[in-house]
């Protein structure tokens, strides 16, 4: 009996000592925007993005962004661009600094952005993206 309660004491501590520490997950803020997509430049649009540049792949996992997606929606013959991403970071304008003073990031920006057609109310602002509401969201 003593022997088996020992054994039992042992094998608790082993497999509490061989787990991993839990952690408490990151907080993430998610983020959606939109802008139109040039007709003419959606090959060009569509061939930068399946060859994504590793450099600005990097910076963008360096400046604490995950899940990041961008979806084309065809809408009475006009195209749409609709971005996805996480942030897990701790300073969303220090990180989004960083890269946009990334000079890969810049040479990036200077392929795609003439391909995209801000909505009015970016362009009034001279950005490309409209931010947008998040109005529901569930695990």
């Amino acid at each position: 009996m003593k022997l088996k309660l020992i054994m039992l004491i042992l094998s608790g501590l082993f497999l509490t000592s061989c787990q991993e520490e839990i952690k408490t997950p990151a907080k993430v803020k998610r983020f959606a925007s939109v802008t139109g997509l040039r007709a003419d430049k959606l090959a060009t649009y569509k061939a930068l993005h399946a060859h994504a540049w590793p450099e600005v792949l990097k910076k963008i996992k360096d400046c604490h962004i995950q899940n990041y997606s961008i979806y084309l929606q065809k809408i009475n013959n006009e195209y749409y661009l609709f971005s996805y991403f996480e942030y897990t970071g701790e300073d969303f304008d220090v990180d989004m600094k960083k890269m946009a003073e990334d000079p890969n990031t810049q040479r990036w920006w200077k392929e795609t952005d003439p391909c995209q057609q801000p909505l009015p109310e970016a362009a009034a602002k001279h950005e490309i993206w409209t931010n947008m509401e998040e109005v529901f969201h569930t695990n």
